[in-house]
């Protein structure tokens, strides 16, 4: 037998001429002969002796196994099958037998998979043996591959799930960094201020109080910092007790706060107003000292079906506020509608602002993006100014809001693209950065206005990038990730201003067609005073470049400011200290140098910031 196997699989057994013999008769003379195959053979005369050598060939192992199954003395050659399968799982038996007593079912039984396990009838061609070494060892070898492929695969895979993990733990902490206070872990105002819009939206009457301690800088310059952070947890704590079932209390910075909670009317909301205050007047026992709180609140009642809106809640809760500051300290004052004298300049600013387009009051300035680098400027956001003849330099904060809230943000918005169309066309190569409101971004068929709008200046969709907030895409998303799909499926970029302020989420950066996000300038104006305003800059940055996303940071006004975001790899830059926000004419010199400079000074133009601005 073992000559037999020594005949079939040496090399002279079935050299070139005997395989182009049998291709001339099976294929016609034309058929190419691959050469013929060489085998490594050991032979084993007993089956433990083969079963050992299996065992011993560590990193050489065996492919294939022709296993007899009458063998000399000795286990026979169904049990040696199974032995070797239970050392080596991966080697080919091919079993050899001209008659047997076991069916080959007994046989796949102990020896199998099936796919691993053939037989050869006795006597066997040569043919037969050379094919069958040649099929399963190739196949022996493609499946070592295949597996070195799929561990390789499984590392990535599982090196991608930590990655994937990491980055959800990240964005959990940053999350909560971004929506609660250090130092109380009360809801800090972005939390509030997100909450506040869904009770104004809610059919029932509830009230908002603002709260403000009552000389409370004297316990910060008597007793120091760490005594004035003592007495706001405490209060912060008094006041999470006593705030109504359903209620919230959020710390809005400083030593001021402020609550929501559900209320049957005013002088409900009065009385639990009033409670809130008393039991803030208590004596707090801290680092040695007893300290006599007081504090003062204003309170707004909004009555279901009222339509507010939640800046105009907060603003006359702080002008209610700023009555009981001024006239009863330690108690509660209700809002009166003639606090508010900046209602009348509202209604007048709104009424001038619908004449200031045709009077060429308004105008564009241009603030420069650059790279961290090479400070190359890629892209100029567009900025709107407002000089009114009869009120003169109006800020953005001001009257985007205003117009946001009525019909003019259509308006302004397409003078404003408009105006930032007919400039770009003097640049180089750089793009142009212009902010969409929510209302503007909810206009029907807002995805072919732009394209209407851009195709008619002659612009490359890729040279205009799309600012949005969060704000605008929250309300809708599935609405919202359609329209900025098309918008990026027809070149426009898109950025995310603004970022980590609003609802982000991971699965919201996944769903959206995103190019960039926007740090807002809070964190990056406070990074270097707060540890928690540096972890959320550098999540963001660390979340951006594993999403293949530009970074851009804004508000950027020191040098510190420049070089902490260059460590921690954020892409572009924007702020005062690298270059203040241009008049149009200017703009086409920066543009054509490409670069700003590294000594640029901070002027005294007012910050943009807001949907225009």
């Amino acid at each position: 037998m073992h000559d037999s196997y020594r005949h079939c699989l040496s090399p002279n057994a079935h050299g070139e001429a005997a395989l182009r013999a049998m291709a001339d008769e099976l294929f016609g003379t034309a058929a190419p002969v691959a050469d013929a195959p060489h085998f490594e053979l050991v032979h084993a005369h007993q089956g433990q002796e083969a079963v050992d050598l299996v065992a011993a060939a560590g990193e050489n192992r065996f492919a294939v196994a022709f296993v007899d199954i009458c063998m000399p003395p000795g286990i026979d050659g169904r049990e040696t099958a199974r032995r070797i399968r239970a050392i080596d799982p991966d080697i080919n038996l091919v079993v050899v037998t001209g008659f047997s007593d076991y069916a080959p079912i007994e046989i796949g039984r102990v020896a199998g998979p099936v796919d691993k396990l053939s037989y050869i009838a006795k006597p066997f061609e040569v043919e037969e043996v050379v094919q069958t070494a040649t099929a399963l060892a190739r196949r022996w070898q493609v499946d070592r591959e295949l597996a070195a492929v799929r561990a390789q695969l499984a590392e990535k895979v599982e090196l991608l799930e930590e990655q994937t993990r990491e980055l959800a733990v990240n964005e959990m902490k940053a999350l909560h960094l971004a929506n609660h206070d250090p130092l109380t872990d009360a809801p800090n105002r972005l939390a509030f201020i997100r909450s506040l819009s869904g009770w104004v939206r809610a059919d029932e009457c509830f009230a908002m109080v603002m709260l403000d301690l009552d000389r409370f800088k004297l316990v910060n310059d008597t007793l120091g910092h760490l005594a004035g952070d003592e007495m706001l947890r405490s209060i912060c704590d008094i006041l999470s007790a006593q705030v109504p079932e359903g209620g919230m209390v959020a710390r809005l910075g400083g030593d001021e706060f402020a609550l929501l909670f559900p209320t049957p009317g005013v002088e409900a909301a009065v009385m639990e107003a009033e409670r809130m205050i008393h039991a803030c007047a208590a004596n707090f026992r801290i680092f040695g000292h007893t300290l006599q709180g007081s504090a003062s609140a204003g309170l707004v009642v909004i009555e279901p079906g009222a339509d507010a809106d939640p800046t105009d809640v907060m603003r006359r809760a702080d002008l209610a506020l700023n009555d009981a500051k001024k006239n009863a300290r330690g108690g509660v004052r209700l809002f009166d509608e003639r606090m508010d004298e900046s209602v009348r300049f509202r209604r007048l600013i709104e009424s001038g602002l619908s004449r200031a387009i045709e009077q060429g009051e308004l105008r564009l300035v241009y603030q420069p993006i650059v790279s961290h680098d090479t400070l190359e400027v890629v892209a100029f956001e567009a900025l709107m100014r407002w000089d009114s003849g009869e009120y003169g330099t109006i800020s953005p904060a001001m009257f985007i809001p205003i117009a946001e809230e009525s019909n003019l943000i259509h308006e302004l918005g397409d003078w404003v693209l408009g105006e930032a169309l007919k400039t770009l066309e003097h640049w180089p190569g750089q793009y142009v950065s212009v902010n969409f409101s929510p209302r503007q971004f909810r206009r029907p068929n807002f995805v072919g206005h732009i394209v209407e709008r851009v195709d008619r200046a002659g612009i490359a969709p890729s040279r205009l990038q799309i600012e949005i907030t969060e704000t605008a895409i929250f309300d809708d998303a599935e609405r919202a990730a359609e329209t900025l799909y098309r918008l990026r499926q027809m070149g426009f970029r898109i950025a995310l201003d603004d970022f980590g302020t609003g609802y982000s989420s991971l699965y919201n950066i996944r769903k959206f067609a995103l190019d960039c996000l926007k740090i807002d300038r809070s964190f990056i104006d406070s990074m270097g005073r707060e540890r928690e305003s540096a972890a959320i800059v550098h999540s963001i940055i660390h979340l951006g470049r594993a999403l293949g996303l530009e970074v851009v940071a804004e508000g950027v006004e020191t040098e510190a400011q420049v070089q902490s975001l260059r460590i921690a790899g954020c892409s572009h830059l924007q702020g005062f200290h690298l270059a203040r926000p241009l008049e149009a004419d200017r703009t086409f010199e920066i543009a054509e140098a490409g670069h700003v400079a590294t000594s640029a000074v901070i002027a005294d133009a007012p910050r943009g910031s807001g949907t225009h601005g």
